[in-house]
């Protein structure tokens, strides 16, 4: 592997120097760290971290290599990534290529050897910022005018980059899930119309594992057409990237999808699609919350939840109005973590309860939106 001299700019002028994995270029997109251990080719393909540069906390990345079932999407969605050593040696039965050619072949650029513990913490002090991943340039005071210029993630759109152009039907199911949903004869029973906004494919194996006939939408599919047109017994708001108030056409659609009073169950995005389309308002964390060790407590049980995460933004809970119940906060910060209503069948969670990566506590959460379905 031929390493090049590689340098990471932040837009305070902070800088790394290490050498490249990956691709080789010039990338530009926002700096922040995700604290799991192993998952990375999850993490890597999840399209909520659309023009982000992810560092790793994990100090050793690469060494179980690649394969083709770990993937969220398509392809690789991070615009960059940092780790601190990268294993060029790797070992799983499971593997079938390493991290170095993957990155390449999708070309995102990688950087190793530079001090991972002193960016996270930079971050958490300052607050997630853009930054600049260079083979081309070495000198930091002139990739960092570069950043003067790059777009912020307050106000992006980044819905429409990674949406479907048009529908489509999944049936994947998930290894894990066989032995505990065996009955394939459940299959179908419930038609459930997945809006994407970026959705993860395991929340759509989770589904299929509890007998949901699932079509895939547009994010900008008209909720009216989608009822008419295939007559779905529930909703599924995906997860996605960028600022959810910038979704404007997502929030008008779920304005319209909660007048139908039709069972509908958000995640992430989602989950803040819904908060706005109720009437809250939400706002942009300061390093956001990514990995899969964040203890949520479940304020109707008192159960304490290890949960997966991966968000910038949260709904601020004095904007909720008096029919939405607040059913789940984060424990590090109190954040909103999940959200149902009075009056219409609806619930959301800011966390990722597929656990790709991650723990399994949040599972019982699609066997509660089977509930809600079978109820109505």
């Amino acid at each position: 592997m031929k390493q090049e001299k590689t340098i990471l700019v932040l837009e305070d002028g902070r800088y790394f120097e290490g050498s490249s994995f990956g691709a080789t270029g010039e990338v530009i997109g926002e700096v922040v760290f995700n604290t799991c251990m192993s998952g990375y080719q999850e993490v890597l393909t999840d399209p909520s971290y659309k023009y982000q540069i992810v560092c790793m906390t994990y100090p050793l990345i690469g060494n179980y290599g690649v394969n083709k079932e770990d993937v969220e999407s398509n392809g690789v969605q991070v615009s960059g990534f940092v780790v601190k050593e990268y294993s060029k040696s790797f070992s799983n039965y499971r593997a079938d290529g390493n991290l170095d050619d993957y990155l390449k072949s999708q070309k995102v650029m990688g950087i190793q050897g530079i001090d991972t513990r002193a960016l996270t913490s930079h971050i958490r002090d300052k607050g997630a910022m853009l930054g600049i991943i260079s083979t081309l340039e070495t000198d930091p005071k002139v990739l960092q005018k570069k950043l003067q210029h790059a777009p912020k993630m307050t106000g992006m759109d980044l819905v429409k980059d990674v949406t479907v152009s048009k529908e489509y039907s999944f049936s994947d199911r998930s290894d894990c899930n066989l032995l505990a949903y065996p009955d394939v004869k459940t299959k179908g029973k419930f038609k459930v119309a997945v809006y994407d906004y970026g959705c993860k494919r395991n929340i759509l194996r989770k589904l299929n594992d509890r007998g949901c006939e699932l079509r895939i939408f547009p994010a900008q599919k008209k909720v009216q057409d989608i009822i008419k047109e295939y007559k779905p017994d529930g909703f599924f708001l995906s997860n996605g990237p960028g600022d959810p108030a910038a979704v404007s056409y997502a929030i008008e659609n779920v304005k319209e999808l909660i007048k139908e009073s039709i069972p509908t169950f958000g995640i992430c995005l989602g989950h803040q699609i819904i908060g706005l389309a109720l009437g809250a308002k939400t706002f942009k964390l300061k390093f956001g919350h990514r990995g899969g060790n964040q203890p949520v407590k479940n304020m109707a049980t008192g159960r304490v939840e290890i949960a997966s995460q991966n968000h910038g933004f949260a709904i601020d809970p004095d904007t909720v109005d008096k029919d939405t119940v607040i059913s789940h906060i984060n424990l590090n910060d109190q954040t909103v973590e999940g959200l149902y209503h009075k009056k219409y069948p609806l619930f959301s969670v800011q966390y990722h309860p597929e656990a790709s990566p991650g723990p399994h506590d949040s599972d019982y959460l699609f066997d509660e939106f089977i509930e809600l379905m079978k109820t109505r």
